[in-house]
């Protein structure tokens, strides 16, 4: 029996080299596979690079899971998945996070493409998001059943991501029950989570470690814009006043009403436009202290970037009019398209329109639970400034 095998160009091969997971269709030569089979990577040379999920449909067509398997003996079998997930959910615990919500299984970082595994208590949320991986669901959720044995395992597969793959959106338990919403804590702040139709998998956990570091930072009145679920409102809270909190959404500021009741902090959440309350907000000449800024991707394509630029500079400029001198401003992207450079050059740009010196007190990321792969530029989305405002 032929196992299944891709043939990738000396392009193709030299990426691999380089250490990155993935391989474009361009880039393959030769494919002797079906959507979603776990293949041998070879050179136009025949010589095996490794192993990797393939996807018939997907620009992605070829997900490393393996280097160098050598020769035609699988090593890319189910215990090796078992293996990774073990992996993953050992360096969480060593990570003596303080949550009961966080990420354990973080895609290519933990060597498991394209595999989303986020612990919302005794429940578990699971993303798989290629042809490969999809298939491979059926094992990831017994062996997660196993190892953690959760009261229910819920898949959001429903990232528009899925679409190229292929594959339908879908929401469904997968394993015992899941109800309408969990509760969790984080740093000492209860939070009410909709599994089903919360944004990602229900909480944003990356900005977990940016809230607690932004917090010795934070000081008199609060605006914390793109709030969403309250995070940075309720964390930072504890030390400013008046906190206010923006969103778009109207489901997201009753969400943020609760659960600021449920941790008897007072935030003056309002559901409107970003952009347009910043705008009244001067208008009406207020002043803060402290200002968080933490939009949805601007730029979700390289195509989008000009226009995502001009939309980070617009939010950074008006928040610096309203901060006042010796203020904190928590400014973040979660644009991978905007790298850190970039957005470092988009709040200078800023900074000197309105004639504001500015210092940068921290550069972050996401969370220790969101490792970044260093061959996967990729991995880097998150992008987080904490700056003070000189004058």
């Amino acid at each position: 029996m032929i196992h299944p095998f891709a043939i990738v160009t000396p392009r193709g091969e030299a990426r691999l080299a380089a250490g990155h997971p993935w391989i474009y269709r361009a880039d393959v030569r030769e494919v002797h596979a079906g959507g979603g089979d776990r293949v041998i990577v070879r050179n136009a040379r025949g010589r095996s690079l490794g192993h990797a999920l393939f996807s018939d449909r997907s620009q992605i067509a070829l997900r490393l899971l393996t280097r160098d398997g050598g020769g035609d003996a699988d090593p890319a079998d189910d215990r090796l998945i078992r293996a990774r997930l073990d992996a993953a959910i050992a360096f969480r615990g060593s990570l003596a996070i303080d949550a009961t919500a966080y990420r354990l299984v973080h895609g290519e970082a933990d060597r498991l493409p394209s595999l989303i595994v986020d612990r919302y208590g005794d429940w578990l949320v699971v993303q798989t998001l290629s042809q490969g991986m999809d298939r491979l669901q059926p094992l990831v959720v017994a062996a997660l059943q196993e190892r953690l044995q959760p009261r229910g395992i819920l898949a959001r597969n429903d990232p528009r991501t899925r679409l190229l793959e292929g594959l339908d959106r879908r929401v469904e338990v997968l394993a015992g029950k899941v109800p309408e919403t969990v509760s969790v804590e984080e740093a000492g702040v209860a939070y009410e989570v909709d599994l089903r139709r919360g944004q990602k998998t229900g909480l944003f956990l990356d900005q977990r470690e940016n809230r607690l570091a932004a917090l010795p930072y934070a000081h008199g009145r609060l605006l914390d814009c793109f709030t969403y679920d309250g995070g940075f409102a309720l964390v930072l809270g504890r030390r400013c006043e008046d906190p206010v909190a923006i969103d778009a959404s109207e489901e997201a500021i009753a969400r943020v009403r609760r659960n600021a009741a449920r941790n008897g902090v007072a935030v003056d959440a309002r559901a409107g436009n970003v952009f347009d309350e910043l705008r009244g907000l001067e208008r009406l000449r207020q002043r803060f202290d402290t200002i968080v800024l933490d939009p949805p991707a601007f730029a979700k394509s390289k195509a989008a970037v000009a226009n995502a630029r001009a939309g980070y500079k617009e939010i950074n400029l008006r928040a610096l009019r309203l901060l006042r001198p010796g203020g904190t401003l928590v400014t973040c992207s979660c644009s991978y398209n905007i790298g850190e450079t970039e957005l470092a050059d988009v709040i200078r740009e800023a900074a000197a329109d309105v004639e504001a010196q500015v210092t940068v007190v921290e550069k972050r990321m996401q969370g220790r639970d969101h490792p970044v792969l260093l061959a996967m530029p990729e991995s880097h989305y998150l992008k987080c400034f904490i700056l003070r405002k000189l004058a």
